[in-house]
């Protein structure tokens, strides 16, 4: 028993050790008297999100403005923190060579505008899909906003140029600089109207995520990034990413929602995680017919489902998610856990790509009586058969 040295407790006969007394008193007494970082109790695990379909139309900049607001008052009627749109959802997808036409940007800018001001983004972290002109590149754009601030501009790094797609011709791919990181990210100016009307002047621009004060972390994919061999969501989870949002303008195809849903069964299966889905539904202008289905999976499971047929112009879903299990999930793989630090060692050290916004809450308080129910149920999910599509 001579190696062996019992913890210091209340009316306990042995002198607490320097390193002991260092716990119990938060400070480090190591050789170079660094402070170790203490956190407080960790906020509630659970956060509720919610995402979207809706029939926008291409320049109807009014009516697609009107048709997000509503998404989002539902969404905060539902309790979510956080709502996801579709792709390009203030202008509409369909614009083609209008994207093209510096009118089509300003008007972008001057919507996001009305829906701040409009509080959209009061008490929510909204996902909307824009196009932005960059350092004179256009490119196809997730902009993230919360209580009347742009967050991040998050660029899109696979264009769809296949079938009925042509984004190449109206958007460039962007592509990360080498030395990229959160602590200086690359910047882009905004309109002079946020300056004067909500106090900004610039937001960060690339593929950064957002990591909330309570340690919530959020990034996006978009669309056709979900199809391509190195999906973006593979490198966000490794960075310990746990909701990731695609927002996408897909049109119908025979067959086509059951690859989307195997893609992102898939996804949050081998990486876990929460995983969100918003979709246009419906004409905007062009020939092509887009078929919602919004849809919200966790670690493997699809939890909620929007239609892929309806009229309704705005349909809104949400789900309670309980971020431990993504966590657990996460933990009993230890391929992913080996991946995850060797990603960390090649980008010389872990949270280099987040964005920390310490104001913002994203996670639920709950209590003992008050506790939201977690969807965890095995949802019977709605797939029409070729005769009915």
């Amino acid at each position: 028993m001579s190696g062996f040295r019992r913890a210091a407790s209340v009316g306990s006969p042995y002198p607490a050790s320097p390193v002991e007394q260092s716990l119990n008193n938060n400070v480090n007494v190591s050789q170079t008297n660094r402070p170790i970082i203490t956190t407080s109790p960790p906020a509630s695990s659970l956060i509720t999100v919610a995402t979207c379909n809706l029939n926008q139309w291409a320049l109807d900049f009014d009516g697609n403005c009107k048709r997000i607001l509503k998404s989002c008052a539902i969404a905060k009627e539902q309790g979510a923190t956080y709502r996801l749109g579709p792709e390009l959802e203030i202008c509409g997808y369909g614009c083609e060579d209008h994207f093209l036409e510096n009118d089509t940007f300003d008007h972008c800018w001057e919507s996001l505008a009305l829906l701040l001001e409009g509080g959209a983004t009061d008490g929510l972290l909204c996902d909307f899909g824009m196009p932005v002109l960059h350092a004179g590149v256009r490119y196809n754009c997730r902009v993230l906003c919360y209580d009347r601030a742009i967050l991040l501009i998050r660029p899109k790094t696979a264009m769809a140029d296949n079938g009925n797609y042509r984004e190449g011709r109206y958007f460039t791919a962007y592509s990360s600089p080498a030395n990229s990181d959160a602590n200086c990210p690359e910047m882009h100016l905004l309109p002079s109207n946020f300056h004067t009307q909500f106090g900004q002047r610039d937001v960060p621009f690339g593929l950064y995520y957002i990591q909330s004060g309570d340690g919530t972390t959020i990034g996006c994919e978009s669309c056709e990034e979900l199809w391509t061999p190195h999906a973006s969501h593979i490198d966000l989870a490794l960075r310990g990413v746990e909701i990731i949002g695609n927002g996408s303008g897909s049109h119908h195809e025979l067959r086509k929602l059951s690859t989307r849903m195997e893609l992102m069964i898939s996804a949050t299966r081998k990486c876990g995680g929460v995983y969100l889905y918003s979709n246009q539904r419906g004409c905007d202008g062009g020939r092509t017919y887009y078929d919602g289905c919004a849809m919200i999976v966790v670690n493997g499971r699809i939890v909620a489902q929007a239609p892929q047929f309806d009229v309704h112009e705005v349909h809104v879903i949400s789900a309670t998610i309980d971020l431990d299990d993504v966590r657990s999930y996460r933990a009993c793989n230890p391929a992913f856990g080996i991946q995850a630090a060797r990603m960390a060692t090649d980008e010389g050290g872990a949270g280099r790509h987040g964005l920390s916004c310490n104001d913002i809450e994203l996670g639920q308080s709950s209590t003992n009586n008050s506790r939201p129910k977690v969807s965890s149920e095995d949802l019977e999910l709605r797939i029409a058969s070729p005769e009915e599509e």
